[in-house]
Protein backbone atom coordinates (compact mmCIF):
# COMPACT_ATOMS: atom_id res chain seq x y z
CA UNK A 1 0.00 0.00 0.00
CA UNK A 2 1.56 3.28 -1.12
CA UNK A 3 1.77 6.40 1.03
CA UNK A 4 -0.82 9.12 0.58
CA UNK A 5 -1.21 12.67 1.86
CA UNK A 6 -4.46 14.31 2.96
CA UNK A 7 -4.55 18.10 3.15
CA UNK A 8 -7.09 18.55 5.92
CA UNK A 9 -8.85 21.93 6.20
CA UNK A 10 -9.73 23.28 9.60
CA UNK A 11 -12.06 25.97 10.89
CA UNK A 12 -11.49 29.70 10.46
CA UNK A 13 -13.45 30.57 13.61
CA UNK A 14 -13.08 28.39 16.71
CA UNK A 15 -15.80 25.79 17.04
CA UNK A 16 -17.50 26.70 13.75
CA UNK A 17 -17.53 23.24 12.18
CA UNK A 18 -20.76 23.68 10.21
CA UNK A 19 -18.79 24.70 7.12
CA UNK A 20 -16.78 21.47 7.09
CA UNK A 21 -17.88 18.63 4.77
CA UNK A 22 -18.45 15.18 6.27
CA UNK A 23 -15.72 13.55 4.23
CA UNK A 24 -13.02 15.36 6.23
CA UNK A 25 -13.72 13.03 9.16
CA UNK A 26 -13.52 10.04 6.83
CA UNK A 27 -10.04 11.17 5.74
CA UNK A 28 -8.91 11.79 9.33
CA UNK A 29 -9.82 8.21 10.24
CA UNK A 30 -7.52 6.92 7.49
CA UNK A 31 -4.47 8.78 8.78
CA UNK A 32 -1.93 7.38 11.22
CA UNK A 33 0.38 10.38 11.43
CA UNK A 34 -0.23 14.13 11.40
CA UNK A 35 2.03 17.04 10.47
CA UNK A 36 0.50 20.14 12.06
CA UNK A 37 1.22 23.81 12.58
CA UNK A 38 0.24 23.66 16.26
CA UNK A 39 -0.15 20.29 17.95
CA UNK A 40 -2.33 21.50 20.84
CA UNK A 41 -4.96 23.17 18.64
CA UNK A 42 -4.82 20.39 16.04
CA UNK A 43 -5.51 17.77 18.71
CA UNK A 44 -8.42 19.84 20.05
CA UNK A 45 -9.80 20.28 16.55
CA UNK A 46 -9.70 16.57 15.72
CA UNK A 47 -11.34 15.65 19.03
CA UNK A 48 -14.09 18.12 18.15
CA UNK A 49 -14.63 16.26 14.87
CA UNK A 50 -14.23 12.78 16.35
CA UNK A 51 -14.90 12.51 20.09
CA UNK A 52 -13.86 8.86 20.23
CA UNK A 53 -10.42 9.54 18.77
CA UNK A 54 -7.58 8.30 21.01
CA UNK A 55 -5.07 11.08 20.42
CA UNK A 56 -2.05 9.17 21.75
CA UNK A 57 -2.57 6.40 19.18
CA UNK A 58 -1.29 8.77 16.48
CA UNK A 59 2.11 10.18 15.61
CA UNK A 60 2.44 13.98 15.70
CA UNK A 61 4.98 16.32 14.08
CA UNK A 62 5.16 20.11 14.30
CA UNK A 63 5.59 21.57 10.80
CA UNK A 64 5.48 25.30 11.67
CA UNK A 65 9.10 25.41 10.59
CA UNK A 66 9.79 22.94 7.79
CA UNK A 67 13.37 22.35 8.93
CA UNK A 68 15.61 19.42 8.00
CA UNK A 69 14.36 17.26 10.89
CA UNK A 70 10.70 17.74 9.94
CA UNK A 71 11.41 17.02 6.28
CA UNK A 72 13.37 13.91 7.24
CA UNK A 73 10.47 12.64 9.38
CA UNK A 74 8.06 13.31 6.55
CA UNK A 75 10.23 11.38 4.09
CA UNK A 76 10.48 8.49 6.53
CA UNK A 77 6.68 8.35 6.83
CA UNK A 78 6.44 8.23 3.05
CA UNK A 79 8.97 5.38 2.89
CA UNK A 80 6.92 3.53 5.52
CA UNK A 81 3.87 3.95 3.25
CA UNK A 82 1.91 5.78 5.92
CA UNK A 83 -1.29 7.75 5.35
CA UNK A 84 -0.40 11.30 6.41
CA UNK A 85 -2.62 14.22 7.38
CA UNK A 86 -1.43 17.82 7.11
CA UNK A 87 -3.28 20.44 9.19
CA UNK A 88 -2.53 24.17 9.48
CA UNK A 89 -3.95 26.58 12.06
CA UNK A 90 -6.82 27.95 9.98
CA UNK A 91 -8.31 27.24 6.58
CA UNK A 92 -6.49 25.12 4.01
CA UNK A 93 -2.90 23.85 4.32
CA UNK A 94 -0.55 25.33 1.74
CA UNK A 95 -2.75 28.35 0.93
CA UNK A 96 -1.47 31.27 3.01
CA UNK A 97 -0.63 28.63 5.63
CA UNK A 98 2.19 26.11 6.23
CA UNK A 99 2.22 22.82 4.41
CA UNK A 100 3.52 23.80 0.99
CA UNK A 101 7.07 22.62 1.66
CA UNK A 102 5.91 19.14 2.64
CA UNK A 103 3.50 18.91 -0.29
CA UNK A 104 6.37 19.84 -2.59
CA UNK A 105 8.36 16.89 -1.23
CA UNK A 106 5.38 14.58 -1.75
CA UNK A 107 5.05 15.72 -5.37
CA UNK A 108 8.76 15.13 -5.97
CA UNK A 109 8.34 11.61 -4.54
CA UNK A 110 5.31 11.00 -6.80
CA UNK A 111 3.08 10.46 -3.75
CA UNK A 112 -0.69 10.88 -4.07
CA UNK A 113 -1.80 14.23 -2.57
CA UNK A 114 -5.50 14.63 -1.78
CA UNK A 115 -6.65 18.24 -1.16
CA UNK A 116 -9.92 18.33 0.78
CA UNK A 117 -12.61 20.98 0.45
CA UNK A 118 -12.95 23.38 3.37
CA UNK A 119 -13.17 27.08 4.29
CA UNK A 120 -10.47 29.35 2.89
CA UNK A 121 -10.60 32.98 3.95
CA UNK A 122 -8.93 34.28 0.79
CA UNK A 123 -11.49 32.72 -1.55
CA UNK A 124 -14.50 33.38 0.71
CA UNK A 125 -13.56 37.05 0.98
CA UNK A 126 -13.11 37.32 -2.79
CA UNK A 127 -16.48 35.64 -3.40
CA UNK A 128 -18.28 38.10 -1.13
CA UNK A 129 -16.40 41.24 -2.18
CA UNK A 130 -18.06 41.89 -5.53
CA UNK A 131 -14.60 42.48 -7.00
CA UNK A 132 -13.00 40.85 -10.04
CA UNK A 133 -12.91 37.09 -9.45
CA UNK A 134 -11.46 36.35 -12.89
CA UNK A 135 -8.17 38.15 -12.30
CA UNK A 136 -6.75 38.49 -8.78
CA UNK A 137 -3.57 38.00 -6.80
CA UNK A 138 -2.85 37.21 -3.18
CA UNK A 139 0.13 39.10 -1.75
CA UNK A 140 0.36 37.95 1.87
CA UNK A 141 1.57 40.71 4.20
CA UNK A 142 2.35 44.27 3.18
CA UNK A 143 5.47 45.99 4.61
CA UNK A 144 5.30 47.08 8.26
CA UNK A 145 7.35 50.24 7.72
CA UNK A 146 4.86 53.05 7.13
CA UNK A 147 6.59 54.67 4.15
CA UNK A 148 7.18 51.31 2.45
CA UNK A 149 3.58 50.31 3.16
CA UNK A 150 2.19 53.48 1.58
CA UNK A 151 4.41 52.90 -1.46
CA UNK A 152 3.22 49.29 -1.72
CA UNK A 153 -0.44 50.34 -1.49
CA UNK A 154 -0.03 52.90 -4.26
CA UNK A 155 1.72 50.33 -6.45
CA UNK A 156 -1.05 47.79 -5.84
CA UNK A 157 -3.69 50.37 -6.64
CA UNK A 158 -1.95 51.32 -9.90
CA UNK A 159 -1.53 47.65 -10.86
CA UNK A 160 -5.20 46.95 -10.09
CA UNK A 161 -6.28 49.74 -12.41
CA UNK A 162 -3.81 48.86 -15.15
CA UNK A 163 -4.53 45.09 -15.13
CA UNK A 164 -8.16 45.12 -13.90
CA UNK A 165 -6.97 42.92 -11.03
CA UNK A 166 -8.22 42.44 -7.47
CA UNK A 167 -5.42 42.72 -4.91
CA UNK A 168 -5.78 40.57 -1.76
CA UNK A 169 -3.63 40.83 1.37
CA UNK A 170 -3.62 40.22 5.12
CA UNK A 171 -2.20 41.69 8.30
CA UNK A 172 -1.40 40.53 11.82
CA UNK A 173 -4.74 41.08 13.62
CA UNK A 174 -3.39 43.58 16.16
CA UNK A 175 -2.20 45.82 13.30
CA UNK A 176 -5.46 45.74 11.31
CA UNK A 177 -6.56 49.23 12.32
CA UNK A 178 -3.24 50.76 11.27
CA UNK A 179 -3.45 49.02 7.88
CA UNK A 180 -6.99 50.28 7.36
CA UNK A 181 -5.91 53.83 8.13
CA UNK A 182 -3.05 53.54 5.65
CA UNK A 183 -5.43 52.26 2.97
CA UNK A 184 -7.96 55.07 3.23
CA UNK A 185 -5.23 57.72 3.36
CA UNK A 186 -3.18 56.31 0.48
CA UNK A 187 -5.87 55.22 -2.00
CA UNK A 188 -7.81 57.36 -4.43
CA UNK A 189 -11.30 58.27 -3.09
CA UNK A 190 -13.16 55.94 -5.50
CA UNK A 191 -10.89 52.92 -5.09
CA UNK A 192 -12.86 50.00 -3.66
CA UNK A 193 -11.68 48.37 -0.43
CA UNK A 194 -13.27 45.23 0.99
CA UNK A 195 -12.82 44.27 4.63
CA UNK A 196 -13.66 40.66 5.51
CA UNK A 197 -13.34 39.97 9.24
CA UNK A 198 -14.25 36.94 11.39
CA UNK A 199 -15.22 34.89 8.34
CA UNK A 200 -17.66 32.04 9.21
CA UNK A 201 -18.04 33.30 12.81
CA UNK A 202 -21.29 34.76 14.20
CA UNK A 203 -19.56 38.18 14.12
CA UNK A 204 -18.68 37.87 10.41
CA UNK A 205 -18.25 41.26 8.74
CA UNK A 206 -17.73 41.54 4.96
CA UNK A 207 -18.28 44.95 3.35
CA UNK A 208 -16.98 46.69 0.24
CA UNK A 209 -16.88 50.48 0.14
CA UNK A 210 -14.84 53.19 -1.54
CA UNK A 211 -11.88 54.65 0.33
CA UNK A 212 -13.91 57.85 0.72
CA UNK A 213 -16.86 55.98 2.24
CA UNK A 214 -14.66 54.08 4.69
CA UNK A 215 -13.34 57.36 6.11
CA UNK A 216 -16.66 57.97 7.83
CA UNK A 217 -17.37 54.36 8.80
CA UNK A 218 -14.18 52.69 10.02
CA UNK A 219 -14.97 49.26 11.50
CA UNK A 220 -13.31 48.05 14.73
CA UNK A 221 -10.80 45.45 13.51
CA UNK A 222 -8.31 45.15 16.38
CA UNK A 223 -7.36 41.49 16.91
CA UNK A 224 -10.06 40.27 14.48
CA UNK A 225 -8.74 37.87 11.78
CA UNK A 226 -9.24 39.85 8.58
CA UNK A 227 -8.66 39.80 4.84
CA UNK A 228 -8.33 43.01 2.83
CA UNK A 229 -9.10 43.44 -0.88
CA UNK A 230 -8.42 46.41 -3.11
CA UNK A 231 -9.82 47.09 -6.57
CA UNK A 232 -9.46 50.13 -8.81
CA UNK A 233 -10.08 48.46 -12.16
CA UNK A 234 -12.91 49.03 -14.59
Amino acid sequence: MAASIYLIPTVLAEGETRCLPVYILEAVKKCSVFFVENERTARRYLKLLWKEMVIDDYQWHNMKEANAAVKSSFLQCIKEERTIGIISEAGCPGVADPGQALVSIAQQMNVTVKPLVGPNSVLLALMASGMNGQHFQFLGYLPIDQSKRVQAIKELEAASKDKNCTQIFIETPYRNNQLMESLIKSCQPQTLICVAADITAPTEFIHTKTAKQWKTALPPLHKRPSIFLLYSGE
